[in-house]
């Protein structure tokens, strides 16, 4: 029987501010989102030892334990496949914390991707780091060179077996504006559009991405503490219990450039870790009361939707023409306006907007929120309180 003292639980969520130009090193925004989280868990940085990022990040372990002060590891890893992998941390950190690997184990993203580097642009190297070895052989040379080019060319079965049209995505993006309008933290706070700017932007890869179908580019960090239970319960927030985080990664799949897989008008791996979620959280994504899903580009949020259940492949533009995702909606959709309205931190920014609409602290508060479900294609986390 398990121990409900050993379930693993969020405790502290921290982020910097999101900008174009943040002034600093992404080492620095990495210490400040840390220290943030620590403090909003009620830790010290000496309570952490165990240490999560992605593959890409460019901030060193051992430059981050001087940095803060943390006197021991007990475990530290990297996730690769970029954004995909964020709520794939929120699985491993459950099993390193429940498994005892590491008490205390922290999560997080830094990235000056807007003002250092510009991370939508092409990419010269044959294997970057964290991308599979074929990832740039069967794109670059044939002029498939951005994250743009690559979800259209994997997008495109989809949109064109359901008849999605510019308009039917134009929608999503004006969700997001929407919610990130009224949210202060959100780079366009203040800034909702309309299906007409959509319609307006300028196309980046016709006939199927306009500019307001992309998220950001962005600068700034944020990061995750995840420890067990029974010592959660002596912490300063409300934890966030992990009731369920599954991953899933099928043969022949690639992260974004995914052309090769079967049907490609449908995600294998979103569909298996549905299935896989549903059995370990004891509810379904659907059944949750927030939806935080990964919106690097528009119609990946079509696909997730149908693909964890929400509705039937193919109805997922009516399902956000009909309002079911709005703030006052059966499945609230982001209301931190996601990755294309508040910022673009790899889907990290998603899984804090997750633990505070739980806390009951966010700026766009869905009433009465007692689930949240959290994706990024191959991997899905439920947390409940």
């Amino acid at each position: 029987m398990a121990n409900p003292g050993n379930e693993a639980c969020i405790v502290g969520i921290g982020q910097t501010e999101f900008s174009r130009a943040s002034g600093r090193s992404e080492q620095q925004l990495c210490a400040e989102a840390i220290l943030a989280a620590c403090e909003d868990a009620g830790l010290s940085p000496k309570d952490i030892d165990g240490a999560m990022t992605f593959d890409l990040d460019n901030s060193d372990e051992v430059d981050l334990m001087r940095n803060l002060g943390t006197p021991e590891m007990k475990y530290s890893m990297r996730t690769p496949q970029g954004g995909a992998g964020s709520v794939t941390t929120l699985v491993h950190a459950k099993k390193a914390v429940e498994s005892g690997l590491c008490d205390v184990m922290v999560i997080w993203r830094a990235m000056n991707e807007r003002s250092q580097y510009r991370f939508g642009q092409p990419h010269t190297a044959v294997n970057p780091k964290g991308l599979s070895s074929t990832f740039m052989e069967w794109c670059m040379p044939f002029g498939a060179q951005t994250p743009a080019a690559w979800e259209a060319l994997s997008a495109t079965p989809y949109l064109e077996r359901y008849g999605v049209t510019s308009e039917d995505l134009g929608r999503i993006s004006v969700l997001f504006r929407q919610n990130a309008a009224t949210n202060p933290a959100a780079w366009f706070y203040g800034q909702p559009i309309t299906l007409e700017d959509h319609q307006k932007s300028r196309w980046i890869v016709p006939p199927h991405l306009k500019l307001l179908d992309c998220c950001q580019e962005s600068d700034g960090g944020v990061a995750i503490i995840v420890t067990r239970r029974d010592r959660a319960r002596d912490l300063r927030q409300v934890p966030a219990r992990l009731l369920g985080a599954e991953y899933a990664f099928l043969f022949n799949h690639e992260i974004i450039s995914d052309f090769y897989e079967g049907d490609l008008a449908e995600l294998a791996n979103s569909v298996r870790v549905k299935e896989r979620l549903t059995a370990a959280a004891g509810l379904a994504p659907h059944e949750t009361n927030v939806a935080m899903i990964y919106d690097n580009f528009t119609p990946q949020v079509l696909r997730q939707l149908e693909a964890f259940g929400y509705c039937k492949p193919g109805e997922g533009k009516h399902y956000i023409a009909d309002g079911h995702m709005n703030l006052d909606g059966k499945s609230p959709l982001s209301p931190n306006g996601g990755l294309i309205g508040e910022a673009y931190i790899h889907g990290m920014n998603n899984i804090t907007e997750g633990v505070r609409q739980l806390r009951g602290t966010a700026a766009n508060q869905v009433k009465h929120v007692e689930t949240v479900f959290m994706c990024s294609g191959v991997a899905g986390a439920i947390i409940g309180r």
